[in-house]
C-alpha cells in the first residue's frame, strides 16, 4: 500500500510503499446510502453531531444565491463551503431541501462518531485504513485508480470528481455535479464502486503522517494505525475533487477529519471480519 506518485502530496505521508499483510475481511461494495442511514435513525432514534450542532458545512455553488449570502464563510482558506443552518443527513443544502430524491446517494453530513455507530448498529465496523486501501485496488499493483493509470479509459469517466474549473465552473460532464448514486460508474475488479470520488469515506484509523513510515510489526501486519490522535483518516476523494486543487482521489491519496466534523461531502461504508466458520 502507500505511494510515491509525482501527482501525491508528500505532507499527507501516502509512502512509502510498503507491504502490508491483512488477515481475511469483507467489505460494503457500496457506500451507506440515505435510505440505508434512515433505517437507522429510525430504528434507533439516533441524533447525528450536525443535527445536535445545528448546521453543516455545504459547498456555496450547491446553494441558490440567497442562502449562499445568509450563510457564513466559516473556512478562511476554502471560501467554497459555506456553514449552513439546519444542514445534515436529512437536508443536505439546509432547511429547504431533503433527501427523496437521493434514496439511493451516499449519506453525507454524518461525522466519524455518526459512521461507527450506524457500523455497530448493523453489526458491522468501519474499515482500517489498510483494508480500505487493498479494497479500492480491487487487486491492482500500485495502479493510479481502482480500474488502471487512465483517468478516462477510452474517454469514459470512472468516477465523480470536479470537471472544469475548481471552484468557479463545474461542467458535469460526469454526469453529477454533487453526489452521484452509491452505484454509479463501473465496480473494481472486486465489486466495490464509488472508492474514488463521489464522497470520502471515514477510515477507522487516527491520522498520522509518519506513524505507517516506521517498519514495525504493527504498521504491517493487520495495521490498526496509531493509538490515539486528533483526527481520524479519510480516504477516496469527493465530487469537488479536481487535479488543480485537491487530487486526492488517486488510491494511494489520504487526509483526515475531526471525529466530530461534518460536510456535504464525507460518507462512509462499512466492513467486517470474516468468521473462521
Amino acid at each position: 500500500m502507500g505511494g510515491n506518485d509525482a501527482d501525491g502530496f508528500v505532507a499527507d505521508g501516502e509512502g512509502p510503499v510498503r507491504e502490508v499483510l491483512l488477515s481475511s475481511y469483507l467489505i460494503d461494495a457500496k457506500a451507506v446510502s440515505n435510505h440505508e442511514f434512515a433505517a437507522f435513525a429510525e430504528d434507533t432514534g439516533y441524533v447525528t453531531d450536525a443535527e445536535r450542532f445545528g448546521w453543516s458545512f455545504v459547498f456555496f455553488a450547491l446553494l441558490d444565491p440567497q442562502d449562499r449570502k445568509a450563510a457564513p464563510r466559516a473556512v478562511p482558506d476554502s471560501q467554497w463551503w459555506l456553514a449552513v443552518d439546519g444542514a445534515c443527513w436529512r437536508a443536505p443544502e439546509g432547511i429547504k431541501s431533503n433527501v427523496e430524491d437521493r434514496p439511493d446517494h451516499p449519506v453525507v453530513h454524518v461525522s466519524w462518531r455518526d459512521a461507527a455507530m450506524y457500523a455497530a448498529w448493523c453489526g458491522k465496523r468501519l474499515p482500517t485504513e489498510a483494508e480500505w486501501e487493498r479494497a479500492a485496488r480491487g487487486g491492482l499493483q500500485q495502479a493510479k485508480y481502482p480500474w488502471g493509470n487512465d483517468l478516462k479509459p477510452e474517454g469514459r469517466h470512472r468516477c465523480n470528481i470536479w470537471q472544469g474549473r475548481f471552484p468557479d465552473i463545474n461542467t458535469g460532464e460526469d454526469g453529477f455535479l454533487g453526489t452521484a448514486p452509491v452505484d454509479a460508474f463501473s465496480a473494481n475488479d472486486y465489486g466495490l464502486y464509488n472508492m474514488s470520488g463521489n464522497v470520502w469515506e471515514w477510515c477507522a484509523d487516527w491520522w498520522s503522517t509518519s506513524w505507517h513510515a516506521e517498519a514495525r510489526l504493527e504498521t504491517r501486519q493487520n495495521p490498526q494505525g496509531p493509538a490515539s490522535g486528533d483526527a481520524k483518516v479519510i480516504r477516496g476523494g469527493s465530487y469537488l475533487c479536481h487535479a488543480s486543487y485537491c487530487n486526492r482521489y488517486r488510491v494511494a491519496a489520504r487526509t483526515h477529519n475531526n471525529v466530530d466534523s461534518s460536510t456535504g461531502h464525507m460518507g462512509f461504508r462499512c466492513a467486517a471480519d470474516r468468521s473462521s466458520d
